[in-house]
């Protein structure tokens, strides 16, 4: 054989190795890539256990090279495969190394192989094996060696398959995995995704999305544990489900462990607990660490179950025997929880408030899609989220509302470690659209509680959004409220609210806003802004992309941004109880984030924006009524609806031959106004005099405005407030720069034009006095 000819053949053997290694696999051409795109391997995907909560020391991690195809839905096996995906990310995406749709003509399959260990607790005497996929979307049915094993419906929650029955004896093992996902032609919850992406709406997810994994259990073992923390009586409640051959339930006890000390009663005995009554028992937790985001404080739990050798061998000591049966342990788990007390109540001022452990707590924090151009759903790596909840930390923010999905249970994790409080959103869909979308969309909504539950970073459960899919709203929520009264509940955020739930939640772009306050319920702001601006070589496509206002280049950004939350602060003294920047990142099309889609840059200044939000956790301000607005009692105003000569806004101004009025003025119907006067025309002037006795030394005039639509608003002739857009209630706003010089002790002139281009139409106006409070 000539050099030439070894050398090829080197060549082709070092090309089979590496296909046979995954070596040769390459992510697919996508539009944009992110930093740990390159991090990503098929020996190197998603290796972190994933359940951070449930945690048992021997697994096998089955991410990787699978086969697939994408054959039409009532095919069947397909005989031969389409090439080689990599999981857990979607065929969508450009990491699945396929990057092509599917959609619901067509049915999605894997096949992989393994083998089960022999060794240790995989050994088969009396061994079960569990197969856990951490999430698939959406209808999802499953073979292991040709036996099917189980069949899911949900896009977003785990779910587990004993395999043990189908299992070879030795050797070889075979699974089959078959997907159908209709996305936005289908009845289940979809949160974003469609088949025609655009605008808000993104790319659809096809498939497992996160991880596969096997793992080894007794004969009996824990199939899940709920953990509620009771601040107030310094304990912990916890429940643990049993599953398998289990028998007579008194012959089970539990015990726990957190930060390696031994957990009892006030006696020394009993230290175990009996599994019988829904295996609940109460755990004392002595002066309590509590968690809070500037000590995200978690109690390290072991979890262990154990069996009396005789019948009804623990009932014995839960009845108070100072007699421990004999006994041997049949699983444990390691765990974690936290002690934080999430509510809602009144303040010193009977305004209601969000408080955390006893102490009103104002929440901020980005719209977080959990979108990524190299996964879509699914982020390249771990690192890859502690990422963004680290950035979200640093823009000065305590909270991030997770919008219309939920995640892999390792980015609650991190919320919990590194503390963000989060609020959850239900993934939306056409659920109100007949029974069978209702039905997927209760038993999607529980899946979601049911898996999330435990992480004490979540603070507030959101069913629906924006109207979509909003059904039965009243129902739902007191569902959720008997669910897990441990939580408030947000019946919808933004547009159609129902009055129920703890949350009153509007949305307002670029606002903010808030409604009026309310006698039982909260006020939030649950999306505002949507500053956008696109930054070239970090977009999802070069041209059209999209967001709600738009900038050219970091400096005006930040300044609009600054700007808003500086608006914010006299709300706070209002009653606005929290508030969500949308959002994160940019998505796709979509170019209002905080951050590029690629997260290479911050597109705005991070040290003055961190500044800007750490404003909004001071004490709330006090906001008093100086000038009366017609609010709740009418103030009577010159006005005209024909373009006044030049000169109107000054104090020596002849309006003598204006009407006369009370405020405020506008339509009925137009949300949050008490009409006195109806104004149905474009365009409207008022004026009107008041007295300043005196010149605040303290805190800031400002106004208290409701306006629908553009407003400008002038003092003894001096612009003092520029406003466009509408209002949904009266707000105080602060004044512009130059009117502190326009104010004067004295008689003064309020002048105002007010322009109405469709829908309802108001404008009325005082003025309010803003002042900051000490700390306490």
């Amino acid at each position: 054989m000539n050099g030439n000819r070894v050398w090829v053949w080197i060549i082709v053997c070092l090309l089979v190795a590496q296909v046979c290694l995954g070596q040769g696999w390459q992510p697919a051409e996508g539009p944009l890539k992110t930093r740990w795109t390159d991090e990503v391997s098929p020996e190197k995907v998603w290796p972190e256990y994933p359940r951070p909560q449930m945690v048992r020391p021997d697994w096998m991690n089955l991410n990787g090279l699978w086969d697939y195809a994408i054959v039409a839905r009532d095919a069947g096996r397909p005989e031969t495969w389409d090439g080689k995906i990599l999981v857990p990310f979607a065929v969508e995406s450009a990491l699945s190394g396929v990057m092509k749709p599917v959609g619901p003509a067509n049915r999605l399959w894997y096949r992989r192989t393994f083998e089960v260990p022999e060794s240790g607790r995989w050994s088969r005497d009396r061994r079960r094996i569990l197969l856990n996929f951490g999430a698939v979307d959406w209808e999802t049915t499953v073979w292991v060696n040709g036996t099917q094993v189980g069949s899911h419906q949900g896009g977003y929650d785990p779910f587990t398959f004993d395999i043990t029955d189908a299992l070879n004896e030795s050797g070889s093992q075979e699974i089959v995995v078959s997907v159908w996902d209709p996305t936005d032609a289908g009845t289940q919850p979809r949160g974003k995704q469609v088949r025609q992406p655009g605008g808000i709406m993104y790319t659809a997810v096809t498939g497992i999305w996160q991880t596969v994994w096997l793992e080894p259990v007794g004969p009996v073992y824990i199939e899940s544990l709920k953990l509620v923390p009771d601040v107030d009586n310094e304990l912990v409640r916890l429940t643990v489900s049993l599953a398998g051959d289990i028998g007579d339930p008194n012959r089970y006890g539990i015990s726990a462990t957190f930060d390696k000390v031994r957990v009892s009663e006030e006696v020394s005995l009993p230290v175990f607990h009996a599994v019988a009554n829904d295996g609940q028992v109460e755990i004392r937790v002595r002066e309590p660490k509590l968690w809070s985001p500037e000590s995200p404080y978690l109690y390290e739990t072991s979890i262990e179950v154990h069996r009396a050798t005789r019948p009804g061998g623990f009932q014995t000591v839960s009845s108070g025997s100072s007699v421990l049966p004999d006994y041997y342990r049949v699983d444990s788990v390691d765990t974690y929880f936290a002690m934080r007390k999430i509510e809602v109540k009144k303040d010193a001022d009977g305004i209601n408030r969000l408080f955390l452990n006893d102490k009103p707590l104002f929440q901020y924090g980005p719209l977080d899609q959990g979108w990524w151009p190299d996964g879509l759903y699914t982020p390249a790596t771990d690192e890859t989220i502690k990422y963004d909840i680290e950035m979200t930390k640093k823009f000065g923010m305590n909270m991030a509302r997770k919008h219309v999905k939920y995640e892999c249970a390792r980015w609650y994790c991190w919320c919990d470690k590194l503390g963000l409080l989060v609020w959850q959103d239900m993934p939306s869909g056409d659920a109100g659209r007949n029974a069978e979308s209702r039905a997927n969309f209760r038993r999607e909504l529980k899946g979601m509680i049911d898996a999330l539950h435990n992480f004490p970073s979540i603070v507030m459960w959101v069913p629906f959004n924006e109207g979509w899919g909003q059904h039965n709203t009243e129902e739902i929520v007191q569902w959720i409220q008997q669910c897990d009264p441990s939580r408030p509940v947000n019946e919808a955020s933004g547009w159609t609210d129902r009055g129920s739930g703890d949350i009153s939640d509007i949305h307002s772009y670029p606002g903010p806003g808030m409604r009026p306050v309310e006698d039982d319920r909260v006020l939030v702001l649950g999306e505002f802004g949507g500053l956008g601006m696109p930054v070239k070589g970090h977009t999802w496509q070069d041209e059209a992309n999209w967001g709600y206002v738009s900038f050219q280049d970091k400096e005006a950004l930040t300044n609009a941004y600054v700007d808003l939350l500086t608006r914010m602060r006299p709300l706070i003294g209002q009653g606005l109880s929290a508030a969500v920047y949308t959002q994160t990142s940019d998505v796709e099309v979509e170019v209002n984030g905080l951050m590029t889609y690629d997260r290479e840059l911050v597109k705005m200044d991070l040290e003055r924006i961190a500044e800007a939000a750490s404003k909004l956790y001071l004490p709330p301000p006090k906001v008093t009524i100086v000038i009366p607005t017609s609010q709740h009692e009418p103030q009577t105003w010159r006005y005209t609806t024909t373009e006044p000569a030049n000169g109107w806004t000054a104090p020596d101004f002849d309006d003598s031959s204006w009407a006369t009025g009370v405020g405020g003025f506008g339509t009925r119907g137009t949300p949050g106004t008490t009409i006195g006067t109806v104004w149905n025309t474009s365009d409207i002037w008022l004026r009107r005099t008041f007295m300043l006795h005196d010149i605040p030394s303290e805190g800031e005039l400002g106004l208290m405005i409701h306006h629908d639509e553009d407003a400008q608003v002038y003092v003894n002739g001096v612009l003092v407030g520029s406003f466009s857009g509408y209002l949904t209630s009266y707000l105080s706003r602060p004044a512009s720069e130059d009117a502190a010089s326009a104010f004067k002790q004295g008689t003064n002139t309020m002048a105002i034009h007010c322009r109405q281009t469709s829908g309802g139409q108001y404008i009325d106006a005082g003025l309010a006095l803003v002042q900051e409070q000490p700390q306490p």
